[in-house]
């Protein structure tokens, strides 16, 4: 799956990392306390990070909003199958991601 379209350079590296089941580099994006939001739940960065990379991936890009920060698409997930999802980066002054919002999208 082509992510050329992902403007802004740290999602890239982020949804290229997720892609790939790179969880050295996925983790080095992120604030050591990152939060994660899972349909507006607060879950377990670290677990989710654990169990989704090499596991969970998008099949496409659909759209991006928010100067890059919401990425939108069709996912795969071994465990739940297919469906559309967003992800929605929050980034910090120091250029790292420090909140991750997740969930299924309807659009």
């Amino acid at each position: 799956m082509n992510t050329d379209k992902l403007t802004n350079p740290i999602v890239k590296a982020a949804i290229d990392a997720l892609q790939k089941g790179d969880k050295k580099t996925w983790l080095s994006l992120f604030t050591t306390d990152a939060r994660l939001y899972d349909d507006g739940s607060p879950r377990d960065f670290k677990k989710f990070s654990s169990e989704a990379l090499g596991h969970e991936r998008f099949t496409s890009i659909d759209k991006i909003e928010n100067n890059g920060l919401d990425v939108y698409g069709h996912f795969h997930s071994d465990q739940w199958g297919d469906f559309k999802t967003y992800f929605k980066f929050h980034i910090n002054v120091d250029q790292k991601v420090s909140r991750l919002d997740i969930g299924q999208a309807n659009y």
